[in-house]
C-alpha cells in the first residue's frame, strides 16, 4: 500500500480523489493547501505528493523543495503548455490537467508509484554494490596490493583503457568495480561480460548485438552488450578468450567509437570504456597468433597486476577475517571468529585458487559450523604438493618441545628455526606460503636472525 499526500483547496475535488485512490488500495492524507500540509505531515514519509498548482498562499510547486525525494504529480485546469514546462523544470515528475479522466489519473499515479520504487531498489542496489566492491572494501597492506591501489586511484579519472592481469579468483573483476566506482562514469552502467563463457557461435551477436533475420534464430533485433554499456564501463574478462573475427570487431570498436550490429549496414557511435581482464600471457598468446597485436598495444594503455594471494603474507589474515565477517553477513548468521589453528591452516595454504578459493572455504565453514568459532576441519582445506606443508612436516604440538600454536607469530616461529638449517630461504618461504620478501619482513619484525653457512 503506498502513502499518497492529495493538495487541493477545493474540498469536492479533494474528497473525490480521496475516495478514487483509496478504492485503488492506496492509503490516502489530504490537505488544503502547502503550509497546511506541511504542518499537519511529514512530507518525506509520502510515496508521492498530487498537488494543484493554484492554491491558496504558495503555489502546489513549492511542495517540490519541501519533501525532498517524494514525487510531485501537479493538477492544474491552467493546462497550457508553459505552466506544464515550468513545473516540470521545478523537479515535478508529471503534469495532468483538469478535468481528467479517472482511470488516466489512475495510470498516472501508479506509474509514478512503479518509477519511485525501481529508484529506490536501484539505490539501494548500488549502496551493496558499493559496500562489497568499494576499493576500501579490497583488504591489503602489502607493497604489491598498495601499488594496486595507487594504480586504481590514478587511471579512475581517465577514460584510459586498463587492462587487468592476474591469476583466477585474485580479483580482476572487484578491480574494475573499484574503477567504475571512482571514475565520471559512475553512474553510467557496468556491464560485465566473461568472454569464456559464451559459446563462440553466440559470442559477436551477444558482444555487438544483430539485425532482424542476420542468421537463422535472429527473429527481432538485439542490441549488443557492448550497446548496452553506451555511457559506462565493459569490463571484457577472460580477453585472451576472444576467437579472432572477435578480436578484429573489439579493435574497430575501440579505434572507431561505432559498433555494427551484425547483419547491419550502419555503424552506430557508443561512448565505452573497456576494461579487460586474464590471467593469460598475452604476449605468448600473441607470438602463437592466437591474439591481435594490435589489440593488445590497444587494451594495455594502463596494466595493473593483481598478486596471487600465496605472495601476499601479512595480508592473509586480516583479508580471512575481512571475508569471514562478509560471508556472515550475506548468511545472515551471528559473527564467527577463526581459531588460531584455523588461521595457521589459512596462512599456511597455498590457495592456488587465490581469493575466490578462501572465500568459498569461509562461506563453507560458516555454514556447517554449530558455534561462533571456525575450526580448520570446517574449512575442509584440500592439501597440495606445490606450497603446501607435506603432513609429515607440520610440527606436531604431541610431540615433546613442541610448543600449542597458540599464534600464528609464535607457529612461524617455530617452524623457521626447526628447519632454517636444512632448507633454503627460497624453498622454506614457498613451504610457507608465501614471498621470500614476506619471509625476510616477517624475520625482521619478529627477531628471527637467519643462520649463514
Amino acid at each position: 500500500m503506498s502513502r499518497i499526500l492529495v493538495i487541493e483547496d477545493e474540498p469536492v475535488i479533494r474528497t473525490e480523489l480521496r475516495r478514487l485512490l483509496t478504492r485503488a488500495g492506496h492509503d490516502v492524507a489530504e490537505a488544503g493547501a502547502v503550509h497546511e500540509a506541511q504542518t499537519d505531515h511529514e512530507l518525506d514519509t509520502f510515496d508521492l505528493i498530487l498537488s494543484d498548482l493554484r492554491l491558496p498562499g504558495a503555489p502546489g510547486t513549492d511542495v517540490i523543495a519541501k519533501a525532498p525525494g517524494v514525487p510531485v504529480l501537479i493538477m492544474t485546469s491552467y493546462a497550457t503548455v508553459r505552466s506544464a514546462v515550468e513545473a516540470m523544470k521545478l523537479g515535478a515528475v508529471d503534469y495532468i490537467a483538469k478535468p481528467f479522466d479517472h482511470d488516466e489519473l489512475l495510470l498516472q499515479v501508479d506509474r509514478v508509484l512503479r518509477e519511485g520504487r525501481l529508484t529506490r531498489q536501484n539505490a539501494a542496489l548500488k549502496r551493496e554494490v558499493e559496500r562489497a566492491y568499494s576499493v576500501s572494501g579490497m583488504v591489503g597492506n602489502c607493497l604489491a596490493m598498495r601499488d594496486v591501489f595507487e594504480r586504481i586511484r590514478k587511471v579512475a579519472a581517465s577514460p584510459a583503457t586498463v587492462l587487468v592481469l592476474g591469476e583466477s579468483g585474485t580479483g580482476k573483476e572487484l578491480v574494475a568495480r573499484a574503477i567504475h566506482e571512482q571514475s565520471p562514469r559512475r553512474e553510467g552502467p557496468l556491464v560485465a561480460v566473461n568472454c569464456a563463457a559464451i559459446p563462440e557461435g553466440l559470442l559477436e551477436s551477444e558482444l555487438f548485438g544483430h539485425e532482424k533475420g542476420a542468421f537463422t534464430g535472429a527473429q527481432a533485433a538485439h542490441a549488443g552488450l557492448v550497446e548496452s554499456a553506451d555511457g559506462g564501463t565493459l569490463f571484457l574478462d577472460e580477453i585472451g578468450e576472444l576467437p579472432a573475427p572477435a578480436q578484429a570487431r573489439l579493435l574497430r570498436m575501440m579505434q572507431d567509437g561505432e559498433v555494427r550490429r551484425v547483419g547491419a549496414t550502419r555503424s552506430r557511435k557508443v561512448d565505452v570504456r573497456i576494461i579487460a581482464a586474464t590471467h593469460r600471457d598475452l604476449p605468448k598468446r600473441v607470438q602463437e597468433g592466437a591474439f591481435r597485436q594490435d589489440l593488445y598495444f590497444r587494451l594495455r594503455v594502463v596494466e595493473i597486476k593483481l598478486p596471487p594471494l600465496r605472495e601476499r603474507g601479512e595480508d592473509i589474515p586480516a583479508l580471512a577475517k575481512h571475508l569471514l565477517e562478509r560471508a556472515c553477513q550475506r548468511l545472515h548468521r551471528s559473527p564467527a571468529t577463526l581459531s588460531p589453528e584455523a588461521l595457521v591452516a589459512i596462512t599456511t595454504h597455498p590457495w592456488p585458487g587465490n581469493v575466490r578459493e578462501l572465500e568459498n572455504a569461509l562461506e563453507r565453514a560458516v555454514i556447517l559450523a554449530d558455534g561462533p568459532v571456525i575450526t580448520p576441519g570446517l574449512l575442509a582445506l584440500e592439501p597440495v604438493g606445490n606450497g603446501a606443508f607435506e603432513a609429515n612436516e607440520i610440527p606436531d604440538p604431541g610431540i615433546e618441545g613442541s610448543a600449542s600454536p597458540d599464534s600464528l607469530e609464535e607457529y612461524f616461529r617455530r617452524f623457521v628455526l626447526e628447519h632454517q638449517d636444512k632448507l633454503g630461504e627460497t624453498e622454506l618461504a614457498r613451504r610457507l606460503g608465501i614471498s621470500r620478501k614476506a619471509l625476510w619482513e616477517k624475520r625482521q619484525r619478529l627477531g628471527i636472525p637467519r643462520t649463514r653457512a
